[in-house]
């Protein structure tokens, strides 16, 4: 699916410009929203929440479930490695199973984000 004009630059670099991190939280945090209903995750269903970390990182926003934990952040080995996911066993589960990456760009893709999920952690 080729990009929309509502796509979200998520490599564009957050760290030391408050407004731009601001930003690229409310945006992650709408798609991993989008990301839930492709995956089929009832409201409710999944906390979703943000670590604004210091000035000098993205920091994350994360969607946890009771199976499935995903983190969007803009890691220091870069955009390709900036979705973390794995399974997990429960909400209070943080290390999970292996951990799966895919790139921030998935994040403007949200059902082929899911369908990528689905087949690494058969979520």
């Amino acid at each position: 699916m080729p990009r929309t004009s509502r796509s979200f630059d998520f490599r564009k670099p957050v760290a030391y410009d408050d407004a731009a991190k601001r930003r690229f939280h409310g945006r992650a945090r709408s798609q991993l929203r989008q990301l839930a209903a492709a995956l089929r995750l009832a409201v409710g269903s999944y906390d979703l929440r943000s670590n604004w970390g210091g000035i000098a990182v993205s920091g994350e926003v994360i969607l946890h479930s009771d199976r499935l934990y995903v983190q969007a952040s803009q890691p220091v080995m870069g955009h390709d490695t900036g979705i973390l996911f794995r399974v997990c066993k429960g909400r209070k589960d943080y290390i999970g199973g292996p951990n799966n990456f895919a790139s921030l760009d998935l994040l403007n893709r949200p059902e082929d984000l899911a369908a990528r999920i689905r087949e690494r952690c058969d979520a």
